[in-house]
């Protein structure tokens, strides 16, 4: 079916374009000095897929796709076949192949790409496939052996994959160390951190320590300076491991207003050693950023949890370079040095007779230190990550466990009522207390989690509900705005002020100013930080928050709110996310036939890294 030129404005109209799609569409076309129906069709896709964090658009995945069902004149809007969409999109000025220079970028697979978006996975591809190609790094094996077995003293029989996990940054200048909540991630970084200090011996390595967001740099900043101080080293090496943790922005130099940072490819950072947490959060360009301005020696190390939401911007990274879904097993040169170092004898199925590639990069962490055998949120994550929707329900439903129990959902004009005696045992402590610490330090044991942002059962709703029961129960008095003890959460960076979005506050009175109403944030290194709420950015009431917003934070106990149907954002892995978020205790609210939809469905991003970096690669 061909397209017509008004296909885009009906598109429009019915929602499935926003304005920006429309405005590059034109400009896109004002460019090519004529109005392919094929191309505008493909420029407003591609935009558009962008924006919902695809970082390309296969065209081959949405061939004869259609876009709009008949309307009332019995007309649809349906995306041509692939071979008449690309032979028109390949003759337009607009469109490249690789390595040209246009707008639009068309690769030999039929994806689509934004022109910038082609260039960050294309230099972030090259530039990890260079530090994997480039073998193993000299190392003194005899003290590593030393070092692994002082480190991670051998507590089983099987293998530990901290150690194997440790063995692989040391020997690599690229790693991935992938794991669940409480595998031991934090103190494996620590204990890997440790022994590249003392390979370098008298030499000064730099080290810097990074993650995506402030609370994460902080959480990161926290956990090494108490992993540290329990690890067999000397005082020298102990004291030598870095205890500050930055953003990524602040690494980098953030230009202000500006999409560019100070150090770049032209101006790369001074470092020898980068530590990313939460590596599943960071985007395609940040992370094409980050590694560009790196010298080609620095050693990277990635660790966080592949199986979590993908980043809120364009790309899913950390599941690319995982390749999430497939297993690897090593190769035969890779378990031969382990073994002579770690003494592991790698299964017969976790070996591949192929060489040394990205599979040897990647270690995924197995046990789970925090929730053991008897924990239900172990089992319930696990579950889910499988996308085993039975045994997930089964195990809500029958109450084995004590630390995960699951609620049927009630009608929405019930959920003020059905959330009172939750909201009040949750919140009451912090709105009562005196001392501002002690108020965050209450405040972040429990938090409501939506998987929507908006309509009867997302954050924006259950905020207005949660305020609307304080306030009955007199433990709030809002009756303007800003009232004692509302806490809010920044929406739009602010780099003046040093307040970023996801950092959380808490209005209360201020003594040093006759107790009139200030927000107080933490910063990094546990100093409140007060500002005027009226000079505050963008900014929402945060007793709820969806699960994207939550990640990277831990909580004691929440309430996970699913919505009453199905929608498009109900993935395993905001479910996985969501449960996960939790230290202690879970109470999900749903709908089974909801919950049951949701498992079902992963997270699919567009994206061409994958293929760059495994094309050939997999077992």
């Amino acid at each position: 079916m061909s397209v017509e030129k008004n296909d885009i404005d009906r598109l429009y109209e019915r929602g499935a374009l926003c304005q920006l799609d429309i405005h590059f569409v034109r400009f896109l076309t004002g460019l090519a000095g004529r109005d392919d129906a094929e191309l505008t069709l493909a420029a407003a896709l591609v935009s558009s897929y962008t924006g919902c964090g695809h970082v390309c658009l296969d065209l081959a995945c949405v061939e004869g796709m259609e876009l709009l069902p008949k309307d009332q004149d019995g007309d649809r809007v349906v995306s041509p076949g692939l071979s008449v969409w690309t032979k028109k999109l390949r003759s337009s000025p607009v469109v490249g192949t690789c390595g040209e220079y246009r707008p639009l970028i068309l690769d030999d697979s039929a994806r689509l790409y934004l022109y910038r978006y082609w260039d960050y996975q294309e230099k972030l591809a090259n530039l990890i496939r260079c530090r994997v190609t480039c073998g193993s790094k000299c190392v003194d094996l005899d003290l590593l052996k030393e070092g692994l077995t002082r480190l991670f003293p051998c507590r089983t029989e099987k293998i530990d994959w901290q150690k194997v996990a440790a063995f692989t940054a040391l020997t690599r200048n690229f790693s991935v160390i992938s794991g669940g909540p409480g595998t031991g991630k934090t103190t494996t970084v620590a204990g890997i951190l440790a022994l590249l200090l003392e390979q370098a011996g008298s030499k000064r390595l730099r080290i810097v320590l990074v993650a995506p967001t402030g609370k994460a740099a902080a959480r990161l900043q926290e956990a090494i300076k108490h992993a540290k101080e329990h690890i067999d080293c000397t005082e020298a090496i102990k004291k030598a491991i870095p205890e500050e943790a930055s953003t990524i922005h602040r690494l980098l130099g953030t230009v202000h207003g500006s999409p560019y940072f100070r150090h770049d490819y032209k101006n790369p950072l001074l470092v020898d050693v980068v530590v990313v947490d939460e590596a599943s959060m960071v985007d395609l360009a940040l992370m094409s950023k980050l590694v560009q301005a790196l010298p080609v020696n620095a050693c990277i190390i990635l660790f966080g949890d592949k199986d979590q939401l993908a980043s809120v911007e364009a790309g899913a990274v950390l599941g690319d370079i995982c390749d999430t879904g497939n297993m690897h097993g090593l190769s035969v040169g890779f378990c031969r040095d382990l073994k002579k170092v770690a003494g592991y004898e790698m299964d017969q199925h976790l070996k591949r007779e192929d060489e040394t590639g990205i599979h040897d990069c990647l270690v995924q962490l197995q046990k789970s230190y925090r929730f053991g055998s008897d924990s239900g949120i172990g089992a319930v994550s696990r579950a889910v990550n499988k996308g085993d929707s039975d045994r997930a329900v089964t195990l809500l439903a029958d109450n084995r466990y004590q630390d995960i129990s699951w609620k049927d959902l009630p009608r929405a004009d019930f959920l003020c009522r059905s959330i009172r005696d939750t909201v009040t045992g949750a919140f009451r402590n912090y709105l009562s207390a005196t001392d501002i610490p002690e108020a965050f330090e209450l405040f972040d044991r429990f938090r409501i989690l939506c998987a929507l942002r908006k309509g009867p059962f997302g954050a924006v709703a259950l905020n207005s509900l949660v305020e609307q029961v304080l306030r009955q129960e007199k433990l709030i008095v809002p009756d303007k705005r800003w009232y004692a003890g509302r806490p809010v959460m920044i929406a739009r960076n602010d780099y003046d002020l040093r307040l970023f979005n996801g950092d959380i506050g808490l209005i209360l009175p201020d003594s040093a100013t006759g107790y009139e109403l200030r927000a107080f944030f933490t910063a990094q290194d546990g100093h409140l930080r007060k500002f005027h709420p009226l000079r505050l950015p963008e900014h929402e009431t945060v007793y709820a928050m969806t699960v994207h917003k939550s990640q990277g934070s831990e909580f004691e106990s929440l309430l996970l709110l699913l919505p009453d149907r199905d929608s498009p954002v109900l993935t395993r892995e905001l479910i996985y996310t969501g449960i996960t978020r939790a230290r202690k205790s879970v109470e999900i609210w749903g709908v089974e036939s909801v919950l049951r939809t949701a498992l079902s469905r992963r997270i699919e991003r567009m994206s061409g890294l994958r293929d760059a970096l495994w094309a050939g690669g997999r077992d």
